[in-house]
């Protein structure tokens, strides 16, 4: 008979090395994460209407932002991007989405007006 607590002790699965492809939330794998320049972005609102779980626009500038990797299939997310009248929404490299942000932070951006 074998020792029930050996199921404690041995690994469930084997460690999974990252990557730098997969999603900042988890998910499925994508090959590139998708992101909004918000300097262009109009706040039109198309984008968060067809993709709710990945878009939504930042109340205080009124602009579009990804505020997950994956909330929506690829497809979705894909539609939403093809709605853009400005084409502000790309997708990019994971890895390049930290330097994305933090070129954002230093731009001075002015709030679009809510109308």
């Amino acid at each position: 008979m074998a020792d029930p607590s050996l199921a404690f002790s041995a690994p469930a699965t084997h460690p999974v090395q990252s990557t730098g492809r997969e999603p900042l939330l988890g998910g499925d794998l994508r090959d590139q994460a998708v992101w909004v320049d918000e300097a262009v972005c109009i706040g039109c609102r198309y984008c968060a209407h067809v993709a709710t779980n990945t878009f939504v626009v930042e109340p205080h500038l009124g602009r579009s932002r990804a505020i997950r990797q994956d909330g929506d299939s690829t497809e979705r997310i894909q539609e939403a991007i093809d709605t853009c009248p400005v084409d502000c929404i790309h997708w990019v490299p994971f890895e390049s989405l930290e330097a994305l942000k933090r070129d954002l932070m230093r731009q001075n951006l002015q709030a679009r007006p809510q109308g």
